[in-house]
């Protein structure tokens, strides 16, 4: 029987990056990761995703991979990451690294080799395709960063596939060579004691090798699209299952952009051996605008409904045939209490009402860097990010498409944007928040002097304390593993309702997701529940809900 330790964990993200740097250049590394083990230790945390460490010239933050087998200078050595693989297991931590295997950096040696002809060991790792008659690129794949998928290459006079920057060259899964040496970085890792894997936008390894043009209502020059769930895609996943996640028991979690439920059950369905969990996307586009132009940057209000909507469908459609990987925050993510609550007047209630809502769910629940204290957006000038995401959708939507202004790109930047979540960790209220001694690789946020690990722990309102019975609740009490899980009040626009029942054993799970006060009569069926964790330390009157108060009761 295999060891399914992640099904009763809880998983911590760091970015290291921007998590401790112990040697005062501004860049957290390995060192600080290691040095803040004791700190996650008391959180209570089982495992420690790794965002990308590997030797990158960090063109997108190190989901440009030029050496999967060396970990950057800046971050350390290699030596340092076993000894922190070493000291997390003594501390019975889990360490899972992050996978890119779509693509890699244009500085890696496969793709250098690659473009230097068309009949070398390499020159297939890639995907390389011949100009139109018109020297144009071969279709009209748009790259996620802005521009064309299409980048010409003045050596091989040819074209290369990248869906993300330039300097992010397409892997070619069709070449088995390319899959091997893929698993062999993946043995490798996992002979130094990696535990799992968190793999990068792995539904998008299979490309439509017919390479059609995308579909263009919005008749625009590159359009983005058909860049997921490709003809051979499960058979690719299922592969690398039994190259090396199986025989090794390797926990995964794929990133799988554009998948609905039903489609999980596919990557997720344990009988089809391809991964444990996924991260969907769909719950995060619920304060997007459906359709527009502008994508992730078209915002709209948080839709309450459409949240509990997704998330139900996801725990009614993997149960019983694959398991959820849950989050709100992560290193693409902005912080949760600036985006869907209120991070003026009700931090600590709007970030412990959202933290309620997902650890109550069945699935493993993710906590990123800085979620664990309610960390929140910075309120950044446009010159101040960082992202390439961010600059070159500003250029494609705001200077060339003119489909946006630039006061409404910034309002969305501050809402949306990835680097909301990059500023640096913020451990105290002495200078650059205690990440560095250095000047830090980017701007702290400035309420660092009040927001902070050390104030909060020590705060009555600690979202810190929070986040540690959240956790214990769910290695205590195997009903937030195994019990059976049933939407309530699906359609109000303020609450967040739903039992989990197991055994004989019912909770109730409930949060006003709002800033206002909430009357709810469905609370008047559970009188007679005891309150086993709220975010309010005062009682309230009955079947009232304060702003995003949220409470777990359980029958007697």
């Amino acid at each position: 029987m295999k060891n399914e330790w992640w099904k009763n964990a809880v998983i911590y993200q760091v970015y290291p990056k921007s998590f401790y740097d112990t040697n005062a250049d501004g860049i957290g590394d390995l060192p600080g990761i290691d040095a803040k083990l004791d700190y996650l230790k008391e959180l209570g945390i089982d495992a420690i995703w790794i965002s990308p460490c590997y030797l990158s010239p960090q063109i997108d933050n190190g989901y440009d991979i030029a050496d999967y087998r060396k970990i950057d200078p800046m971050f350390g050595e290699n030596s340092d990451m076993i000894k922190l693989i070493d000291d997390a297991h003594k501390l019975g931590i889990k360490i899972i690294m992050d996978m890119v295997a779509n693509h890699t950096s244009d500085k890696s040696s496969w793709f250098e080799e690659s473009r230097k002809s068309r009949d070398n060991y390499f020159s297939d790792f890639y995907i390389w395709k011949d100009p139109k008659a018109d020297g144009s690129e071969p279709n009209n794949w748009g790259s996620n960063f802005g521009g064309s998928a299409w980048t010409y290459d003045e050596t091989r006079k040819q074209y290369y596939l990248h869906y993300y920057g330039k300097q992010q060259p397409d892997l070619n899964w069709e070449n088995p060579k390319v899959r091997q040496a893929i698993y062999d970085v993946m043995r490798y890792w996992k002979a130094h004691g990696v535990d799992g894997w968190r793999m990068d936008v792995i539904t998008s390894i299979s490309k439509n090798q017919k390479f059609p043009d995308n579909d263009n209502p919005h008749h625009l020059k590159y359009v983005v699209g058909n860049q997921d769930n490709g003809p051979r895609m499960h058979e690719f996943i299922h592969e690398m299952n039994q190259e090396v996640l199986k025989p090794f028991d390797m926990m995964s979690v794929g990133e799988a952009p554009s998948s609905k439920s039903k489609d999980a059950r596919l990557l997720v369905d344990p009988k089809r051996e391809e991964l444990n969990m996924i991260f969907t996307f769909e719950h995060m586009h619920v304060d997007r605008k459906p359709g527009d132009v502008n994508g992730r940057w078209a915002i709209q209000p948080m839709d309450v409904v459409q949240l509990k909507k997704t998330l139900a469908d996801w725990q009614y459609n993997l149960d019983g045939h694959g398991w959820n990987a849950l989050y709100f925050e992560n290193h693409d993510r902005a912080r949760t209490p600036s985006r869907w609550g209120n991070d003026q007047d009700y931090r600590y209630e709007s970030a412990t009402a959202f933290a309620t809502v997902l650890h109550g769910l069945k699935g493993t629940p993710f906590i990123y860097q800085g979620e664990e204290i309610g960390m929140t957006n910075p309120k950044f000038e446009l010159s101040d990010y960082e992202d390439i995401e961010l600059k070159t959708n500003y250029q494609k939507l705001v200077e060339q498409e003119k489909t946006i202004s630039s006061s409404n790109f910034l309002k969305a930047a501050r809402k949306i944007s990835r680097d909301n979540a990059r500023t640096p960790m913020q451990w105290d209220n002495t200078k650059n928040a205690g990440f560095t001694q250095g000047k830090p690789w980017f701007k702290v946020n400035p309420n660092y002097r009040d927001l902070n690990v050390a104030a909060d722990i020590k705060s009555s309102k600690s979202v810190f304390k929070y986040y540690k019975d959240l956790i214990k609740l769910r290695h205590r009490n195997p009903i937030l593993e195994k019990g059976n899980f049933e939407l309530l009040l699906p359609e109000d626009k303020s609450i967040f309702a739903y039992s989990r029942e197991w055994n004989g054993e019912k909770w109730l799970v409930i949060a006003n997701l709002s800033d206002t006060k909430q009357q709810v009569e469905l609370l008047k069926d559970y009188s007679g529940y005891k309150d086993i964790l709220g975010n309010y330390a005062s009682d309230n009157e009955e079947s009232i809900l304060r702003p995003y108060e949220a409470k777990i009761l359980k029958n007697m």
